[in-house]
């Protein structure tokens, strides 16, 4: 039992995407499956009835793991992997195209089956919720069990839950026993539970920092509870030593934020080759389009107006340039939002070709209006604009 008056949980959905495909799939259950990729990966139905899937090794271009089971995880693939480097540890892993819908639509039902279980919750995006146990008055293993089964009935999909005194350690927790795991732990767990971990399990200690721990002779989160704090200070500064310090001993006052406004709303899209801006107008002008569509639409669902509407380009040699511009008033329609993207790329030189191409609102208001009806937003892009 946790011993503080506060009991968090942090609960992550188990290889969400594979597991959500799955369910769609069962034949592939026990394989190595990896989601990434483009769409036209789809499987396609065979004369006997059967699916046939596309396999790593059959995949040429540029494109990123999503994410992997753990059958393909063992072969050394994990999100953010290049497909490509993928295919050559695991050549026979299954490829499935990402599904965003049917992502959403399983995340929308787990959140509902734990909301009404537990309504304090604190969403963390997609596949992962905190949520705060403290005033309810179940025991904190049943009540963590009612939860999975509650996930479990809801979705068909296992979760994973921690629960601690705080976020950071009920996150670090969750991944502790994965898949379908349950830790609970108190402050007097740390040093035998959360000790021997690498640093890079604290959840802010990223891979610089984590490579100049290493080089300071750093490794584990009790190598960094012991380090002295003025040793710590000299080589990260104080603020960012003081917070490796507290962390380090389990310390965590965050409450669970159960609201929060959007600071910006963005859509963007990594091309499978790099794009010329004269050769590749059309497609080039399309995607543009349907970005700002797309990121009108959010804004729609969501209730907001944007005032500040922002491009990202990314180009061949992986150099990234943004640009933005803020209109006299809000808007969430996407003519209006393409028109001042279009302005916003004028701005920029368009010499090379182009890697990703983005859209992004920002300086966001509560649309007290009905939602704008989507229109077409019509224009070319202005790929041969000069900059300004």
């Amino acid at each position: 039992m946790i011993t503080s008056a506060r009991r968090i949980a942090h609960l992550d959905m188990d290889a969400f995407y594979a597991s959500v495909d799955l369910l769609r799939y069962p034949e592939l259950r026990g394989l190595p499956v990896v989601i990434g990729g483009r769409r036209d990966h789809q499987p396609t139905q065979q004369a006997d009835g059967s699916r046939r899937f596309s396999r790593l090794r059959d995949y040429v271009g540029r494109g990123v793991i999503t994410t992997s089971t753990y059958e393909a995880r063992a072969l050394g693939v994990f999100s953010g992997m290049g497909v490509m480097k993928a295919a050559q540890l695991a050549p026979d892993a299954v490829l499935l195209p990402i599904d965003f819908d049917a992502y959403r639509h399983y995340s929308r039902l787990f959140k509902t089956a734990v909301a009404a279980i537990a309504p304090q919750i604190e969403d963390r995006g997609i596949d992962e919720i905190y949520i705060d146990l403290t005033d309810l008055p179940d025991d904190t293993l049943a009540l963590a069990r009612r939860i999975k089964h509650a996930v479990k009935d809801a979705t068909g999909l296992s979760c994973s839950i921690g629960i601690s005194p705080n976020k950071l350690l009920s996150k670090i927790c969750s991944d502790l026993e994965k898949p379908d795991g349950l830790t609970i732990l108190d402050q007097s767990d740390i040093p035998r539970r959360i000790w021997p971990l690498p640093v890079r399990k604290i959840n802010g200690i990223g891979p610089k920092a984590g490579e100049k721990l290493a080089a300071l002779g750093i490794a584990t989160i009790g190598e960094l509870a012991h380090a002295k704090p003025a040793f710590l200070q000299s080589h990260f500064g104080r603020s960012y030593a003081e917070w490796l310090h507290q962390a380090s001993h389990g310390i965590d006052e965050r409450p669970v934020v159960t609201h929060s406004e959007p600071k910006s709303i963005s859509r963007e899209t990594t091309f499978e080759r790099d794009l010329h801006p004269r050769h590749d107008r059309s497609t080039l002008s399309e995607v543009f389009t349907a970005l700002c569509t797309r990121v009108a639409g959010d804004l729609q669902r969501k209730g907001y107006l944007a005032r500040t509407i922002g491009i990202k380009l990314r180009f061949e040699d992986f150099q990234t340039v943004t640009r933005d511009l803020t209109l006299p008033n809000p808007t969430a329609d996407p003519a209006a939002i393409r028109r001042a993207a279009g302005e916003c790329l004028r701005r920029v030189p368009l010499e090379r070709r182009l890697r990703l191409l983005g859209v992004r609102t920002s300086a966001l208001s509560a649309s007290s209006a009905q939602p704008v009806t989507a229109a077409a937003a019509q224009g070319e892009l202005p790929l041969t604009a000069p900059a300004c």
